[in-house]
């Protein structure tokens, strides 16, 4: 199955999906867009109220945010993937529950398998847990790890810049390590694709801190 016919066959199932509550108050459920052979995959935490009315990713406020900042790094939505942890809206944009997380875990892990983007940029801390487990953002943010194979990145999400003005310097520093990020990425495939793609199997490597930043 190519990667646009598992990214249809989630979308499908997300768009019908009554693993839990979150889908009985939903309007349209939120499966992600974008480029399905994307180098970028960018994972926020969930959808919110312009993206429940809409069935897309981010087009809200914040996702007005996203945008300026991957134009930032010469960037638009076409180049890229987005989803979230959880594919349908929490009650009055609450942090999504433990077990909301769980049911669309499966999900998310197909979207990436399909993918297999060269660098995971995690936007708020419900999507960097899945790949830095308890560690705080404060701490991490606009740092690259190698994580499952892939290289990760945790950043603020970008609705933290927006209720604290901040931040949104910081989120644009970050960004700006991005194509870094991207360019690391390619030189270790290029000098070691077989190492790689081992790498990529493996589920239970810890996290390795590049010596990028």
């Amino acid at each position: 199955m190519s990667s646009e016919e598992t990214l249809r066959e989630v979308a499908i199932e997300v768009s019908t999906c009554l693993k839990c509550n979150l889908c009985k108050g939903r309007t349209r459920a939120v499966p992600g867009e974008g480029n399905t052979n994307a180098n970028i995959l960018f994972i926020g935490e969930g959808p919110g109220f312009h993206e429940d009315k809409q069935g897309r990713p981010f087009v809200g406020p914040a996702g007005q945010f996203l945008d300026e900042l991957l134009e930032s790094i010469n960037l638009k939505r076409a180049d890229v993937f987005i989803t979230n942890v959880v594919k349908c809206r929490p009650p009055n944009n609450r942090d999504p529950l433990p077990e909301e997380i769980d049911a669309c875990d499966n999900y998310l892990d197909r979207q990436i398998a399909a993918i297999k983007p060269q660098v995971i940029v995690t936007l708020g801390r419900y999507s960097m847990a899945k790949f830095f487990g308890n560690e705080k953002i404060s701490s991490i943010h606009g740092r690259a790890r190698k994580k499952d194979g892939y290289i990760c990145i945790a950043m603020y999400h970008p609705a933290a810049g927006l209720h604290q003005a901040s931040l949104k310097d910081v989120i644009r520093n970050d960004f700006k390590k991005i194509p870094l990020v991207v360019a690391e990425a390619e030189r270790m495939v290029a000098e070691s694709p077989a190492k790689v793609a081992e790498s990529a199997k493996s589920r239970e490597e810890p996290p390795q801190q590049l010596s990028l930043f």
